[in-house]
């Protein structure tokens, strides 16, 4: 049966490509009767500003995969868009690998539609003669970047939209590696998602049929175990830190309705943490995520109910993940206060108690590397430095943090570096390499140990940190973020970028900018006065960042978020006068590097938004 479509008068902003989609979307059979009404209702009420939010273009198959907003559409994450990029995946394993035994790894998180999703999956892997290995239940990124690993897949699938809020959902593509997607793979599927005409021939198996058959695998507890002792085996203190100081150390720990809630419990009880409290209200796995605005730790409301938790049984650390549990956050007990810690500052902590551990213990590897992305504070490469470690940078995203570790491992980097830890700001961390991914049930085990470890030697956590200014100088740093979604936000993103390319600030805040590097054109530029001269070719892959070095040290870096619709803005001070002064002298240089991060940002927000 065919469904009309409606003759309902619409206005010029509407295009003829919008309304063809649309059209084809309500009556196709290639979608089931649901999809097609809640289509047809657009249509018939005319709702000018849905249809073109939902048919202005294809959801693209980005370089990590899919995300966006659920619905019907072409341009919302559903199960139509879930097959169409599974189809797009398993073409290309096909090309690349030949017709031999392939298998994918599949995982998904709580979000609204997400075993659906995974399962959709599963299905057109398995019409595609390709294996699906699926978990049986939700779990996080960092398991399914190890099970990709471990079961020697061609590729990995993890149904998620990370922290973004209830009304999303995604679809993260990882390679055989573990890492997510990095050219040629991305481009090469992002092709093939692109040349795929229509729902209609999107084969798939029934998921029991195919699970009869073995096509499709349900993998459980025994997965479980094999990650869970890969993370045991990262204690650093062992020995040094006693079974009773870690049984007494209080833990308040929130999964944010996610995934996190048996990987991280059990792996902290694997490092001696038994003392482990969740916020019953956050406790269960809940799409909706009811008690957060973001289920995103980067944002102090998120952890707040956990907080309050921690204060009234007095707890020595907070910790909560995001719903893929790939994020951290931090908050400690420092006398009568509860300190958040940024997403830099939890890095640096992290990376300095690793070295440290490791040096201490002469468990150090041979040329050491330390690994952070561009937009992540200096003090990570002062830090790997005064230990011995080299530290490189890449493009922001995890992925790129991932991929160094494959090319010095398969030999294209030589000569040979041993990854020992990395993170990058936005509150991913990552020890050892049998994980290709931020992981934060490791990270919340390492965060434990080292707040426990330093309290047994009388440090606070702040106390670590102003030590750490000490010895390679103050740094403050800051995010601002701009949302902006839709076809229009899309837009305006992409005008700010042209702007500040074409026609970049050449003093900030009463400081000359000194060098402007432009990652997408791959090119570094030196600024005199008004002339730009270009005296140095970029080695990364290109991607839409500019970054502005300033007189004093500052710098300033924006780009474009590749998963939500915002533009950011990075912002970084350091005032070397802390280098080797009194600690007396320290919170007069916060404040007052502080005041230039705010001042510095508000300048630069200033500067895009007038484009």
């Amino acid at each position: 049966m065919t469904n009309r479509v409606s003759d309902i008068v619409l206005s010029s902003l509407v295009s003829d490509s919008v309304l063809e989609r649309a059209r084809y979307w309500a009556t196709s059979d290639a979608f089931d009767p649901a999809t097609r009404q809640e289509v047809q209702r657009l249509l018939d009420t005319g709702n000018e500003s849905e249809l073109i939010n939902r048919f202005y273009r294809e959801l693209e198959f980005g370089t990590g995969g899919l995300r966006g907003i659920l619905g019907a559409g072409s341009c919302r994450m559903n199960i139509y868009n879930v097959r169409k990029a599974t189809m797009a995946l398993a073409q290309y394993l096909r090309s690349f690998h030949g017709d031999v035994k392939l298998s994918v790894a599949i995982t998904y998180d709580s979000r609204h539609f997400s075993q659906d999703f995974a399962r959709a999956a599963a299905e057109v892997l398995a019409a595609n003669n390709i294996t699906a290995l699926i978990t049986k239940e939700l779990r996080p990124v960092p398991m399914l970047s190890f099970m990709t690993r471990h079961f020697h897949c061609a590729a990995g699938i993890c149904i998620t939209a990370s922290h973004n809020p209830p009304e999303y959902n995604g679809y993260k593509v990882y390679w055989q590696t573990g890492g997510q997607l990095v050219p040629p793979h991305d481009r090469e599927i992002i092709r093939r998602y692109g040349e795929i005409d229509g729902y209609e021939g999107l084969k798939r198996i029934p998921y029991c049929e195919a699970l009869e058959s073995g096509m499709i695998r349900e993998v459980g507890e025994d997965f479980d175990e094999i990650y869970f002792k890969k993370i045991q085996g990262l204690l650093l203190h062992e020995h040094n830190l006693s079974r009773d100081e870690r049984s007494k150390f209080k833990i308040v720990y929130t999964p944010l309705h996610g995934t996190g809630l048996f990987p991280v419990t059990e792996c902290l009880k694997r490092f001696g943490f038994t003392n482990v409290t969740i916020p019953p209200e956050q406790r269960d796995p809940d799409g909706r995520f009811p008690t957060v605005k973001y289920p995103n730790p980067e944002e102090p409301e998120a952890l707040a109910m956990a907080i309050k938790l921690a204060k009234a049984t007095e707890a020595d650390l907070v910790l909560g993940t995001d719903p893929d549990t790939d994020r951290i956050g931090i908050v400690v007990r420092e006398g009568g206060d509860y300190v958040i810690f940024n997403g830099n500052q939890i890095g640096c902590l992290l990376t300095e108690f690793v070295l440290e551990g490791m040096h201490g213990a002469n468990r150090m590897p041979a040329n050491p590397l330390v690994i952070k992305t561009i937009v992540t504070t200096d003090m990570q490469a002062d830090i790997a430095h005064y230990y011995g470690a080299t530290c490189e940078e890449t493009l922001t995203g995890f992925k790129w943090i991932c991929d160094r570790i494959e090319a010095y491992e398969n030999g294209s980097l030589t000569p040979k570096k041993s990854y020992v830890c990395g993170g990058e700001e936005s509150y991913g961390f990552l020890m050892d390499h049998f994980v290709r991914d931020k992981d934060a049930v490791a990270a919340c085990c390492i965060a434990a140990e080292m707040v426990a470890w330093y309290k047994s030697q009388g440090l606070s956590m702040s106390q670590v940190l102003d030590r750490l200014f000490l010895r390679h100088g103050l740094y403050q740093e800051s995010l601002h973020t701009i949302t902006l979604p839709g076809q229009t936000g899309e837009a305006r993103i992409k005008a700010m970028m042209a702007g500040l390319r074409g026609a970049p600030p050449l003093k900030l805040a009463g400081c000359n900018v000194k060098i402007i590097r432009d990652y997408q054109e791959g090119r570094q530029l030196a600024v005199a006065g008004s002339k730009l001269t270009e005296t140095a070719k970029l080695t990364l892959p290109k991607s839409d960042v500019l970054q502005f070095e300033l007189d004093d040290g500052s710098k300033v870096s924006v780009r474009p978020s590749g998963t939500e619709p915002k533009i950011k803005f990075y912002v970084s001070v350091r005032d070397v006068r802390a280098k080797g002064c009194a600690a007396a002298e320290l919170p007069a240089m916060k404040k007052y590097a502080q005041g230039r991060v705010n001042e510095i940002q508000q300048t630069f927000v200033d500067i895009a938004n007038s484009q």
